[in-house]
């Protein structure tokens, strides 16, 4: 019997009017009972449009028990609905908060709107007070412990990470109020709070040291976003002509040491316009992100094989955000392996799809080069070039590129004045265009700095930053250390590219081909 289509519930964040309105609906009621069964207090950290405003609010209902919502799925016959708790809701979604006044008001504002809702009237002087009272209040007014639930915590602070300054003061009124979580415990019976990144429990969490952080556990890795399985069961009619490999390949892989899963935002969009662009990377990529990396001068092909601990990858602060960080959090890198060694636990990040690398390094070469519409022409020229195989035309482009730079934005752009900056750009523009790369091949004799597969042939390439003047070295390693031949086998042709940029020229100095039937 085929499976009759449903509407998409695209933009929809509340819970009853996905379910009300008939929409599909992933059913994560089974991680829902599993939180509550096993703990108290939890924090999730998730990028932005993965769900997570909609699954607080789906548990702001169960434990409202507003029982008609759950009709059919797994929860409904294992929850209590005769135990209704008083929830209260903090949301720091909407908005742009720049200023410590603005966050005084927008937290007056919330706990005026859980006072109202709940029939209590103000109480307390200090704002951490007024929300002390609120919980025990509504405690004693019900009998039963009050949910907390706390969306995009930490919003104000990201909103303001250019201006350190400003971050710290939003920071440190963040802190005052979650404070109060903690010496509310006896009156609790469920937190839950949710955001981007995962500030230090020093920095914003300062003594709520019983938060339960369950971003890296495997077991709920999936508790945001879509499944494979997912894809089968709820949107099989939606998967109608579209290549499934292609779904996977552009918007799969997020993983959190668990099951991988897709963006929802992402297969919303491609099952109601039928297209294949990038819908969430689309949605904004932060200007902050963009100047860190060009700050730190980060070697883009090395982007996509950055390793870390766990004690990094979780931290995040004001005044220090590692790089590894700072992308995992966003969503700009997940877990591509998860290893254990001698008690410690370490991470290999990749980038989780065709949507993120291609965008990322797309964003980042207009951000490095003087000229951001010519950027947009050479990628189209190159991918033209490619298909042609005309080795002269990728040269000429790429001198002509070079050349074009005024020594003017070398001198004010920092990112310019590290040698990786040439062959971050030249990698750049291929990433940017979805091919399928691989960086530092690892052969028998040696790592290919890069490997290009595409149209049926093989492209190796090896980059050197030479003094002056071409020395033909690039070229020279690829063919005396045999490379090509951990190719042979797949019978495609083959073309050895050696590329040398100068140091003293600030150019492509030496581009060197041979190809092999």
């Amino acid at each position: 019997m085929t499976q009759a289509r449903l509407k998409l519930p695209l933009g929809i964040q509340t819970f009853s009017k996905l379910r009300e309105e008939g929409c599909y609906y992933v059913d994560k009621t089974p991680l829902l009972l599993k939180l509550v069964e096993g703990g108290t207090h939890y924090f999730l950290s998730r990028p932005r449009r993965f769900g997570k405003s909609l699954l607080l609010d789906t548990l702001a209902e169960l434990f409202e028990c507003n029982e008609p919502l759950f009709r059919g799925l797994y929860i409904h016959d294992r929850w209590d609905w005769s135990r209704r708790a008083p929830v209260i809701r903090l949301s720091f979604a909407e908005g742009v908060l720049h200023e410590r006044e603005a966050l005084d008001a927008k937290i007056d504002e919330l706990l005026e709107e859980n006072e109202s809702y709940l029939g209590l009237s103000r109480a307390g002087h200090s704002r951490s007070g007024r929300f002390s009272r609120l919980i025990s209040a509504a405690h004693e007014m019900t009998g039963e412990r009050v949910v907390v639930l706390v969306d995009e915590y930490d919003k104000p602070i990201l909103d303001n990470l250019t201006d350190p300054e400003a971050a710290r003061a939003l920071r440190d009124g963040l802190r005052d109020l979650y404070s109060v979580i903690k010496g509310q415990d006896a009156h609790i019976r469920f937190a839950f709070l949710t955001g981007v990144s995962k500030f230090s429990k020093v920095s914003i969490f300062s003594g709520l040291n019983n938060l339960n952080d369950i971003t890296l556990d495997a077991s709920y890795s999936s508790i945001c976003g879509y499944t494979e399985a997912d894809l089968d069961e709820v949107f099989a009619p939606e998967l109608e002509e579209l290549d499934r490999a292609e779904i996977r390949h552009w918007y799969n892989g997020y993983n959190w040491t668990g099951e991988a899963v897709y963006n929802p935002f992402d297969l919303l969009l491609l099952f109601d316009k039928r297209t294949f662009r990038p819908w969430w990377f689309e949605t904004g990529t932060p200007t902050f992100l963009i100047q860190l990396l060009t700050e730190r001068q980060v070697w883009l092909p090395e982007l996509d094989r950055l390793e870390t601990d766990a004690d990094l990858l979780s931290s995040f602060d004001v005044d220090h955000i590692a790089t590894e960080a700072l992308l995992f959090q966003s969503g700009y890198l997940t877990i591509a392996e998860e290893l254990h060694l001698e008690g410690s636990y370490f991470y290999r990040l990749c980038y989780p799809n065709r949507e993120v690398e291609q965008s990322l390094n797309a964003h980042l070469l207009r951000a490095w080069s003087p000229d951001e519409t010519a950027t947009v022409k050479r990628r189209i020229a190159l991918l033209r070039l490619l298909r042609a195989n005309d080795f002269s035309g990728i040269e000429q482009l790429f001198r002509a590129f070079f050349a074009s730079i005024p020594n003017d934005w070398y001198r004010k752009n920092p990112i310019a004045r590290y040698e990786g900056y040439y062959a971050s750009v030249f990698y750049s523009h291929f990433a940017a265009l979805g091919l399928d790369l691989r960086l530092e091949d690892v052969t028998q004799v040696g790592r290919i700095d890069m490997t290009l597969h595409f149209n049926g042939q093989w492209y190796l390439f090896e980059f050197k930053v030479v003094e002056q003047d071409a020395e033909g070295r690039a070229l020279a390693q690829i063919k005396a250390r045999g490379y090509a031949d951990k190719y042979r086998a797949s019978g495609e042709p083959m073309h050895l590219i050696g590329l040398e940029f100068s140091r003293a020229q600030r150019a492509l100095v030496g581009f060197e081909v041979e190809s092999l039937s």
